[in-house]
């Protein structure tokens, strides 16, 4: 059965980049509702925290050969270029396979509002999955995708490293709590099974 095993949140390390749109993978982790009870440590590069897969969704919805499985969660500190090589010293350590991972990033190409899961592919230009892609050397990984829209201008490093607007933080609050819930979903069943539903989701109540 395929199953995730590791979840990277994509991001900038340093309290300047905390609230911008290339961090917004590292915002979805703050608002999970079991966040503050994560025991992060130190190590691969960045902070990682290892959870019992039965504590995220309940036993009664796992199958039976993912009970009494981890599940670990990763921030790499490398800066986003650098991402894959936090990324790969994980795998390497917990013997963990490239399909079993799940990278968490912005996304330009998507509206905010929008989020979608994705399995292997190009990389639209993000640094963060090229990384990840050189360190693994392989395309085929998982990917949760947050858009953030393509601003209007060409200074696209400037756009992603800027803060989001206060209409797009009220947005986000409305649709993190049901993407914790797609990602629960993704401890428990085989992520193929999630992939038609959740290609393209526009979460963003109507106005």
């Amino acid at each position: 059965m395929k199953k995730i095993s590791l979840v990277a949140f994509l991001g900038n390390y340093g309290r300047e980049y905390e609230n911008t749109r290339h961090n917004v993978a590292w915002l979805f982790e703050k608002s999970l509702s079991y966040s503050g009870k994560l025991n992060w440590q130190s190590k691969f590069k960045g902070q990682f925290c290892k959870i019992d897969r039965n504590l995220l969704v309940g036993e009664n919805q796992l199958k039976d050969d993912l009970i009494g499985e981890s599940v670990y969660f990763l921030k790499p500190e490398t800066y986003m270029n650098l991402s894959g090589e936090s990324i790969i010293a994980l795998m390497q350590f917990f013997k963990i396979k490239a399909d079993e991972v799940l990278v968490v990033h912005d996304e330009l190409e998507l509206p905010c509002g929008t989020v979608s899961l994705k399995w292997s592919g190009g990389l639209g230009g993000h640094n963060g999955l090229r990384s990840t892609k050189e360190n693994l050397g392989t395309a085929d990984f998982w990917r949760l995708r947050f858009g953030i829209g393509r601003p209007d201008h060409k200074d696209i490093a400037g756009y992603v490293l800027s803060n989001f607007t206060s209409d797009e933080k009220i947005i986000l609050s409305q649709i993190f709590p049901q993407t914790e819930k797609l990602m629960n979903d993704l401890f428990a069943k085989n992520p193929d099974n999630l992939l038609n539903s959740w290609k393209k989701k526009n979460l963003a109540p109507s106005t």
